[in-house]
């Protein structure tokens, strides 16, 4: 069933770039899996938010967290390099790539079904507190927990592929065996090298070696979904996470 699962995920993204009204484009994703009852769910409450929830919570009876990665093509990514505002592709490919999540979710879910289990849906984004801006369900940190990649010093998950891309998790009631879970850090300063590129690329200022203000990040983001009016929220940016070391690959 696990490869019946990446099979599904493979092609669906495959299939999904070819239609007509899609202009961007992804690279091969990464999947792994996490158990619902992994007791560091449990620390999410403190890590995130104490009101974080549980996989339980999402659906009662999971047993699987189903997480993967979509990279960008490096042609979306290396058109967001220059400028302080987010490129047109790059706020395109947020877009069609949250899309993309959903409805890969919603055909994985009917999948389970007619193999008799179940699924939870949760929205790509904005799914977080709008005062406090944190989010109920944190993507990154539930693929953090399935082995996926670690957190680099601009807070995005790096794997093995990079950071440039996006995060989709899906809850099920369908028992996988959960990933091995690497402590190793992908993010060369927080191996104990000398980068802080990320820092640097930060637009805003908003992003230091030490502290992170979310709501000056998210000054910008707003900026952007006004320069790019599309008719769904393009709150992006995506500066910190292009023309890195860790942008394609984990370095260490």
């Amino acid at each position: 069933m696990k490869q019946e699962i990446e099979n599904l995920i493979h092609d669906f993204i495959a299939n999904y770039q070819e239609k007509d009204d899609i202009k961007s484009s992804w690279k091969e994703p990464i999947i792994k899996y996490a158990a619902a009852d992994d007791p560091m769910f449990g620390e999410l409450k403190k890590a995130v938010s104490e009101d974080h929830l549980m996989p339980e919570d999402l659906m009662p009876g999971a047993r699987t967290i189903i997480a993967y990665f979509i990279p960008f093509s490096k042609g979306i990514a290396d058109s967001n390099i220059e400028g302080k505002y987010s490129s047109d592709q790059w706020a395109k490919a947020y877009i069609e790539t949250n899309q993309l999540i959903a409805d890969l979710n919603q055909h994985l879910k009917e999948k389970l079904s007619k193999k008799g289990y179940q699924a939870s849906l949760i929205a790509a984004t904005n799914n977080f507190d709008k005062e406090r801006l944190i989010s109920d369900w944190s993507h990154r940190h539930a693929a953090y927990i399935a082995g996926l990649g670690t957190f680099g010093l601009n807070n995005m998950l790096i794997t093995e592929k990079g950071c440039a891309g996006r995060i989709g998790t899906l809850v099920t009631d369908l028992n996988i065996e959960a990933s091995e879970r690497s402590e190793q850090d992908k993010c060369l300063n927080k191996a104990g090298f000398n980068c802080s590129k990320c820092v640097d690329r930060c637009v805003n200022g908003s992003l230091q070696k030490d502290s992170f203000d979310r709501h000056q990040c998210y000054q910008l983001l707003s900026e952007n979904d006004k320069i790019h009016p599309e008719s769904e929220l393009t709150d992006v940016c995506g500066k910190c996470s292009v023309d890195l070391p860790c942008s394609f690959s984990s370095p260490v």
